[in-house]
């Protein structure tokens, strides 16, 4: 076998075995998943909220060390 041959069945297997992965169907866009968008939505919120708490938690500390409070 040459180099060639071998290069050339390598390239058709890996083809073969990640082509099912891009060949599932379109989402329908029409009806979205309200579950999903609910989730993403609210994990977003919690996460910004968590942000704040320490921002605020954090400043508060900043002018207790320095006596500006």
């Amino acid at each position: 076998m040459t180099l060639n041959n071998v290069l050339a069945r390598a390239a058709l297997v890996t083809r073969a075995g990640s082509r099912a992965v891009f060949t599932s169907s379109k989402r329908d866009t029409t009806s979205p998943n309200w579950l999903r968008v609910g989730l993403a939505f609210g994990s977003s919120i919690f996460l910004w909220s968590l942000l704040f708490k320490q921002h605020s938690t954090d400043v508060h500390e900043y002018k207790v060390r320095n006596n500006l409070e």
